[in-house]
């Protein structure tokens, strides 16, 4: 039974999918770790706050672009329900046969240590709207767990609350994590674990928003 913020039933399959797709090794990931071990956890907080504005807007736009299409048009919603979860699968397949390809190169990136905190949110915040696979995710993944039965605002009010929450999260893992968080996901085996897990879930999500 939905809340009055949104679908409780809905939420308890966003939240674990979330983490686990956000914690993966990415653009915005490998930029955290890179900054943390050249200019410190600190001061790459301000790369993160722009990272964090950048995913937010996306999130917000994904969500209110095909809400429009929901309340004008239910069929075409309905058809793109069936849409997200097809795509949503094959990504989780695609995840599932990287191999670990998403793994931290083993040279080291530098950063100089006089760069603006502004020209470091603008880092963050470019890194995180020019990802194309971020805007695919987002499109795909965030509308249909949209419950039309409850108020939108509140509902994106709550997932974007906890996409934030997670990604800032994920941000500071990786900042802190230093050489022994490079050393582990230098390793195939645990960039695979770690894909398989979020490709599951995906793949799982996939087929539930589509025959749901």
């Amino acid at each position: 039974m939905p809340t009055a913020l949104i679908d409780t039933t809905m939420l308890t399959l966003f939240i674990p999918t979330f983490f686990f797709v956000s914690i993966t090794p990415g653009m915005c990931m490998t930029l955290s770790m890179t900054l943390g071990m050249t200019i410190g956890v600190k001061r790459s907080l301000h790369m993160m706050w722009g990272e964090l504005i950048g995913v937010g807007l996306v999130a917000v736009a994904s969500v209110v672009g095909v809400a429009a299409v929901m309340l004008n048009y239910p069929s075409v919603f309905q058809v793109f329900k069936y849409v997200g979860g097809a795509y949503l699968a094959y990504l989780g397949v695609q995840m599932w046969r990287s191999r670990g390809k998403m793994a931290i190169p083993k040279e080291e990136a530098s950063a100089p240590n006089d760069i603006s905190a502004l020209s470091l949110a603008a880092q963050g915040f470019v890194t995180a709207i020019a990802n194309p696979k971020g805007w695919a995710f987002m499109i795909s993944l965030l509308p249909p767990f949209i419950n039309p039965a409850i108020s939108l605002p509140s509902q994106l009010s709550v997932l974007v609350l906890i996409i934030l929450c997670t990604e800032f999260s994920c941000l500071m893992l990786y900042a802190s994590g230093g050489r022994t968080l490079r050393q582990f996901l230098q390793q195939k085996g645990n960039v695979q674990l770690l894909n398989r897990i979020a490709g599951t879930l995906m793949i799982g999500v996939g087929f539930w928003l589509a025959l749901g």
